[in-house]
């Protein structure tokens, strides 16, 4: 599909459109080897070779970056009194349309899809497509087995019953739950109706999309071809 060379150009979040105007001016911008003379020329940014200072311009319709997220950080855009997540994201995605896929808690740690694919996110969002996603949690109270047939069944909230959910014991403190919807608090609301308190929260999981061991706390990159077809099949 033919496109406006500014656009394209300013679309990677590197220049802004202005930028892009200067580098044509400046006969900086040509396409297939040819000298771009008009901010008007249009090209295939998938079949064209664009070069900037000489150097060709890796052309991404989108990007799918995968976050550790911290504590501390909201799942935002942008927020008055809180840092949000897109504060962690490196400097070259900056420039462009970025958002969180979903959301963790501010004290919630672990697995965050940071993208500017509306549809993607919203095929992760949509109640209808039951994406599954795995917690591991620390209580302040023992895991017991009357939790885990309650999680199973369906806990009863104040804002209706959840679906069923599956909890696996790790240890005396801690377990994996698997939940098929993303209500607000929800783990913890769950587990407050068995007198327990949350004390640690860390998705490791959206479907099969794992959190790698070596992502430390903070950090993000780009999916890898395989993780984003796992993406996609969500």
């Amino acid at each position: 599909m033919l496109e406006r060379i500014d656009k394209i150009v300013a679309s990677q979040g590197i220049y802004s459109r202005s930028e892009v105007k200067s580098l044509i001016s400046k006969k900086r911008i040509a396409v297939d080897g040819e000298i771009v003379k008009s901010s008007s020329v249009k090209a295939d940014p998938n079949k064209a070779e664009i070069t900037i200072n000489g150097q060709k311009l890796v052309f991404k319709k989108h990007v799918y970056l995968m976050l550790n997220k911290p504590k501390g950080y909201v799942s935002a855009t942008e927020d008055r009194d809180h840092k949000t997540v897109l504060e962690l994201i490196p400097e070259e995605y900056k420039g462009r349309d970025m958002f969180p896929a979903g959301r963790l808690d501010r004290d919630t740690t672990g697995l965050m899809i940071i993208t500017d694919d509306g549809v993607m996110a919203h095929n992760i969002l949509s109640p209808k497509k039951h994406v599954q996603k795995i917690y591991h949690v620390e209580l302040d109270i023992p895991v017991t087995s009357e939790m885990a047939d309650g999680f199973a069944s369906g806990v009863q909230l104040n804002d209706g019953v959840c679906k069923d959910a599956f909890l696996e014991k790790t240890g005396q403190y801690t377990c994996l739950v698997t939940l098929k919807e993303g209500r607000y608090h929800q783990i913890k609301r769950m587990f407050g109706c068995f007198g327990a308190k949350v004390v640690e929260l860390h998705r490791i999981a959206m479907g099969n999309l794992m959190l790698p061991e070596d992502l430390k706390e903070g950090c993000s990159r780009e999916l890898t071809e395989d993780e984003l077809k796992l993406l996609q099949q969500l």
